[in-house]
């Protein structure tokens, strides 16, 4: 019961995500490009599509909205849904919702939404693409195993010393 809970949990994480992308590109996917490379970010803003500084903006507004309330969502599934106490049970319930959400984040929005669709595509930057390099890649799979452990190790690790 508890596995399937936690899968539900996962993906509900994993379609905020969505849900955030989405929104962010509603407009166009300038609107997303604080999460391009720095060649992409660069030709959008000699195309006159945006400026360094909107791109900084939409940045800082992403890491200080989006990841904490990633981060609380699944503080509120594994401690007060689930009724977890303790470290290594808080660990593997926040390592299994975040690796389900790096999961649809590397396989259906990088790979099939941002790879083969034309929502994520930026007039002029065509060139540049894919917009998501291999080593990119290569990356986001470190940070989405070692990374999503980390997170859950760190968040387990406050949440045990709180709930003492």
């Amino acid at each position: 019961m508890l596995a399937i809970k936690l899968i539900a949990e996962g993906l509900g994480l994993g379609f905020l995500l969505y849900l955030v992308c989405a929104i962010g590109i509603r407009n166009g996917a300038v609107g997303m490009v604080h999460l391009y490379d720095k060649k992409v970010q660069e030709r959008v803003v000699e195309l006159g599509l945006t400026t360094a500084q909107q791109i900084r903006k939409r940045s800082v507004l992403f890491r200080s909205l989006c990841l904490p309330g990633y981060l609380m969502y699944v503080l509120i599934c594994v401690y007060r849904i689930n009724g977890t106490r303790g470290f290594f049970a808080g660990f593997w319930q926040g390592f299994v919702i975040l690796s389900i959400m790096n999961l649809i984040d590397r396989f259906l929005i990088d790979e099939y939404w941002v790879g083969h669709t034309k929502a994520w595509i930026i007039p002029g930057t065509e060139d540049l693409r894919p917009y998501i390099a291999a080593k990119d890649k290569k990356k986001k799979w470190i940070m989405g195993t070692v990374g999503m452990a980390l997170l859950a190790a760190i968040l387990s690790g406050g949440m045990a010393l709180i709930l003492k």
